[in-house]
């Protein structure tokens, strides 16, 4: 056989490879658009009488915390209650929070001034002031959010509608992301592809042994008496990532949960720098990986060969099969490789459409993906080094699983 005639084949071949990849990679985006959002629970009729207490641990949140509490401060659930857990701070977290709230009395402000031993920060201060608080005790449902969120005046009526509609324990939404700065833009949505290439949604909300658990920190609602049932904090107290333990939790203990885009009734900034945004990831995507370095180099090699080998590859079947276009084969390869290359820009798209992001920004997404896998590496090689993971003004351990 002739090197041109080989040539062609083995793009041929690499671009059917790629068609099939991102035929998969579209039907998980199908799938995922077709699961319910959280906007279906204005559509539930709400569970008379039922206590609603929300949870939210801030540290150091002074340019963040007045956005969630007036939000907060307009929900329109007839029994919800609000407790703003204050973990070590040395801002004026504490002084803006009392002059937003005023005298409104669904609130409660608890200080936590100290970490115990063993603990993550965040897990000990919800813990602790979960435990002080009558308006936790005394709740139905108990909803932890972020201090970077705000809500919808309707979104913890319609997340306790579908929580109960469905039967869940827990309700886990993803946020829409803000995409304003470079790196929201850029780099999030490569991110955020990667963490749902390793936990589909599907899988997420399904039942059985193909259910992976899955669950976002940024907002976890729980039916309370199950919470405590399984242990609350306290059975998560030394993760980094307690939403992913607690979905583990959930699924080894068969009880059920679930995960639903957001669809702006919740949305978040995760990060306000580039460096921030890097080392947020870096434990997003170190714990995720269960702290193994292995796993995080291969995810940072299938995100380079998704988003960089893919696409040339099926450029330059284009390219050469155009220079055989005389012969079938250079025909062949010409067609797939333009068939491959559009279906990776729609794949792009679909998927950043469905994050929330502008489609615009899509083709950019190998530049991303290329940041995201170094992101990928720089976690590993700092397992391999033992440097500790720095989050929440705290330093921890990590140690390296194999």
């Amino acid at each position: 056989m002739p090197v041109a005639q080989i040539i062609l084949a083995l793009l041929a071949l690499g671009t059917l490879l790629s068609l099939a990849f991102w035929a998969v990679a579209l039907r998980r985006i199908v799938l995922t658009r077709r699961l319910p959002t959280a906007r279906a629970g204005y559509d539930e009729p709400a569970v008379p009488n039922e206590r609603v207490c929300v949870i939210v641990p801030a540290h150091n949140e002074s340019s963040k915390i007045s956005k969630l509490l007036e939000s907060l401060i307009g929900q329109d659930h007839e029994r919800v209650s609000f407790l703003i857990v204050l973990d070590r701070c040395t801002d004026d977290t504490l002084e803006i929070a009392r002059r937003v709230l005023g005298d409104d009395n669904r609130f409660e402000i608890v200080e936590i001034t100290e970490c115990a031993d063993g603990w993550a920060g965040k897990v000990n201060a919800v813990h602790t002031a979960v435990q002080r608080s009558p308006k936790a005790l005394d709740a139905d449902l108990l909803l932890f959010c972020d201090a970077d969120t705000w809500f919808e005046p309707g979104t913890v009526r319609a997340a306790a509608a579908f929580l109960r509609s469905r039967g869940l324990q827990l309700l886990s939404l993803v946020c829409t992301l803000t995409s304003d700065r470079w790196f929201e833009r850029l780099v999030q949505p490569a991110a955020g592809m990667e963490l749902f290439y390793q936990y589909p949604l599907e899988r997420a909300n399904a039942i059985g042994e193909r259910r992976r658990g899955f669950a976002n920190g940024q907002f976890l609602l729980f039916d309370a008496p199950s919470y405590r049932e399984i242990g609350g904090h306290a059975a998560v107290h030394e993760e980094l990532l307690e939403d992913l333990a607690f979905a583990r939790l959930m699924q080894h203990r068969k009880r059920p949960a679930g995960v639903a885009l957001a669809d702006g009734v919740v949305r978040c900034r995760m990060y306000e720098s580039w460096e921030q945004f890097t080392r947020g990831w870096k434990r997003i995507f170190t714990e995720a990986a269960k702290r193994k370095p292995t796993r995080l180099r291969s995810a940072s090699l299938r995100v380079l060969g998704v988003a960089v080998a893919m696409p040339l590859g099926s450029g330059v079947a284009v390219v050469v099969g155009a220079a055989f276009i005389s012969t079938p084969l250079g025909v062949s390869t010409l067609a797939l490789g333009l068939a491959s290359l559009v279906i990776q820009v729609f794949g792009w798209a679909s998927a950043y459409t469905t994050g929330g992001a502008p489609a615009r920004y899509a083709p950019l997404y190998p530049i991303g993906a290329v940041l995201v896998a170094r992101i990928l590496r720089r976690a590993a090689r700092e397992l391999d080094d033992g440097t500790p993971t720095s989050w929440g003004g705290m330093q921890y351990g990590r140690p390296v699983r194999e």
